[in-house]
């Protein structure tokens, strides 16, 4: 059985926009999607098609934006990934010993859109800090070496480098969210 993710930008940090697990289950079972659970309080759901008709995962993600619209009357970003796009995510990864040592340094950074690798280029030959920059599978993977707190690449400067807005998990999530869009998929 296909099973996806849907990852929200930007909710639950700061004083902005709250999304809370309840809305994000109820959003997903407006939409029809079965199975809907969310992992962390950051946005995280993973969904099977249900009895929605998605087969493709900006079907699913849009489906969830959709009906979290009509729920919070505003609009929030969503982006889906396959359970087969996370596997891509996990193999094609750069920085195994990241991934391996310090996986809440390492994010993965996942486009609304095409990823601009000559913008990612640019910034990574202009970065005077120590973060690791690579793309593969569609995705930024950044290894902050020094820690995400003390980077000068705030998520304006990454954006506008891939070209277009990112949301971001450290790689503890993308794990997670693989493991759970595994499950549901042998179901």
């Amino acid at each position: 059985m296909a099973s996806f993710a849907v990852l929200l930008r930007a909710v639950n940090v700061g004083p902005g926009l709250r999304v809370t697990s309840a809305d994000l289950v109820g959003a997903a079972e407006d939409a029809a999607l079965g199975d809907a659970r969310t992992l962390l309080n950051s946005g995280n759901l993973v969904v099977t098609p249900g009895t929605s008709g998605a087969t493709r995962p900006a079907d699913v993600a849009q489906l969830v934006q959709d009906c979290l619209a009509e729920r919070l009357g505003q609009d929030v970003a969503a982006v889906g990934l396959s359970t087969e796009q996370l596997e891509v995510i996990a193999r094609t990864n750069p920085f195994r010993a990241a991934a391996r040592d310090h996986p809440s340094q390492l994010q993965v950074h996942v486009p609304f859109g095409a990823l601009d690798e000559a913008g990612i280029a640019r910034l990574d030959l202009a970065n005077a800090g120590r973060e690791m920059l690579a793309t593969g599978a569609g995705v930024l993977y950044v290894h902050y070496v020094d820690g995400i707190g003390r980077s000068k690449f705030t998520p304006k400067i990454l954006d506008t480098a891939v070209g277009a807005p990112t949301t971001a998990r450290n790689w503890n999530t993308i794990t997670k969210l693989r493991t759970a869009c595994a499950g549901l998929a042998l179901r």
